[in-house]
């Protein structure tokens, strides 16, 4: 079984597709490497940290847990193959791109009682954390982690903290003119926990991973420009607001620009954070394994140099995340295309995803600077209703509030990673049910979209498919 389960652990989706298309920087690829790509203006030493980081985000990570391997490797180079050193104890993948393939989003398992293989489940007990944040299970710290590389005497014995199954439940919409949708939504389940019960209170959050393009444009947004933002929202009858968290790196709070919850101040903590949570990587900004107290058998499973994600992995992923342009759009000039963009105007969809942005100097990537971009976000947090609520705050984040989403390059999701998984935990199944989820403040918005002409609706939807 817990060899089954690692498997589970690494599995990538496969996508089809062989055409080729043009990226922004005007360079044949494939379908799938959209997400992928250099923006344009790069030197070629800053291409060679480039594709180093895109080998770090691919790049398998391995554990230590053999006395021999220190003899006989420099645990401080690359393992074989190119892999590296460092695994766990406890983890959810084994690299970055096994939830993030092609830099795309997760996707969730259509089948009832799966397990969330390309999900994180957030956990937290009532209370603040350090400096603000969500406060830890003691058990359990603040996800669960599926997988574990702790030599166990039982070879049977189940892997990590416990098992994430997502169990769909069905709902029914009916739009005005009678057409009907079926809905879904996830209930978490969760087996097997490997150290006590969850305490009384627990929040669980579930999380798709989210598309990584463009990221280096929202960083080089300036925060003056997105206070604005919120000023206006405000004279307009909308709550949007930052979210305030804390800037590990620089010792200091700072305004949040990703994640779900807006949670992370940069790209380079982001990415620490995840190597840490995620695949159970130390670094300098997180020297510490994620071991409770009482997971006994993980504190002893800790070996290996530190940091394990080595300086200029960190940097030179940091950059390739960066450094990472946004496809250019398809099919602008179609009359349908042109009448859905009109509609996501007046249905008022444009005030929280705001279509037009100008970054500021970007000193980590100048080509970045001083550009017009069209991300369709606003990076402030919105009150988007009990239905979609997890309940779970984090920083200055309540349990139904969300970060807008960019919507850039969203028509590509799906010949990207063979997901078209939309919202925080998966649950829309197609751009159509990611709308009809939205609530709270984005309420009147959903409403007037419902109220649209079916082929005025289609429209919207071409057009949010040629982002």
């Amino acid at each position: 079984m817990k060899k089954a389960v690692l498997v589970l652990a690494s599995l990538l989706c496969f996508v089809h597709g062989t055409a080729v298309t043009q990226t922004a920087s005007d360079k044949a690829v494939v379908p799938q490497e959209v997400y992928k790509q250099p923006v344009a203006g790069l030197t070629p030493k800053q291409m060679q940290v480039f594709l180093k980081g895109e080998r770090t985000f691919t790049n398998f990570w391995m554990a230590v847990n053999n006395p021999v391997i220190p003899l006989v490797w420099d645990l401080s180079q690359p393992g074989p193959a190119g892999g590296e050193w460092g695994l766990g104890p406890m983890f959810l993948a084994t690299n970055c791109a096994s939830c993030h393939l092609n830099a795309g989003r997760g996707r969730a398992l259509d089948a009832s009682g799966s397990l969330a293989i390309q999900h994180v489940l957030r956990i937290s007990i009532p209370g603040e954390g350090p400096h603000g944040g969500p406060k830890p299970d003691p058990n359990y710290g603040t996800d669960i982690q599926m997988f574990d590389t702790i030599t166990r005497k039982d070879p049977e014995a189940r892997a990590g903290e416990a098992e994430v199954y997502i169990d769909w439940l069905a709902k029914t919409f009916t739009f005005p003119d009678g057409e009907t949708l079926e809905l879904r939504q996830p209930k978490v389940r969760l087996e097997k926990p490997n150290f006590g019960p969850l305490t009384d209170g627990v929040m669980l959050s579930l999380r798709n991973s989210q598309a990584m393009v463009g990221m280096g444009y929202l960083e080089a947004i300036s925060e003056k420009d997105i206070l604005q933002v919120a000023q206006q929202q405000k004279a307009q009858g909308l709550n949007g607001r930052p979210n305030y968290v804390r800037d590990d790196i620089n010792n200091k709070q700072a305004m949040g620009r990703f994640g779900w919850k807006a949670n992370q101040p940069s790209i380079r903590q982001q990415i620490a954070s995840a190597f840490a949570s995620d695949i159970g990587i130390t670094s300098s900004l997180y020297p510490f394994t994620q071991c409770t107290p009482v997971q006994h058998e993980c504190q002893a499973a800790i070996k290996g140099p530190k940091p394990e994600l080595r300086p200029e992995l960190w940097d030179a992923i940091t950059f390739w995340t960066q450094a990472l342009e946004v496809p250019e759009r398809r099919d602008v000039d179609k009359p349908e295309v042109k009448r859905g963009e009109a509609l996501f105007a007046s249905a008022g969809c444009a005030m929280c995803h705001v279509p037009e942005w100008r970054t500021g100097k970007y000193a980590a990537v100048p080509p970045v600077s001083n550009k017009r971009i069209n991300p369709y976000t606003d990076l402030l947090l919105h009150d988007m209703g009990a239905d979609l609520a997890d309940g779970r705050p984090d920083f200055k984040a309540s349990g139904s509030d969300w970060r807008t989403p960019p919507l850039w390059g969203i028509g590509l999701s799906k010949q990207v990673s063979a997901s078209t998984s939309f919202l925080h935990d998966g649950r829309a199944r197609n751009l159509l049910e990611a709308i009809v989820w939205h609530g709270g403040e984005a309420k009147a918005s959903r409403d007037k979209f419902s109220a649209l002409a079916a082929q005025q609706r289609q429209d919207l939807l071409t057009f949010l498919e040629s982002l």
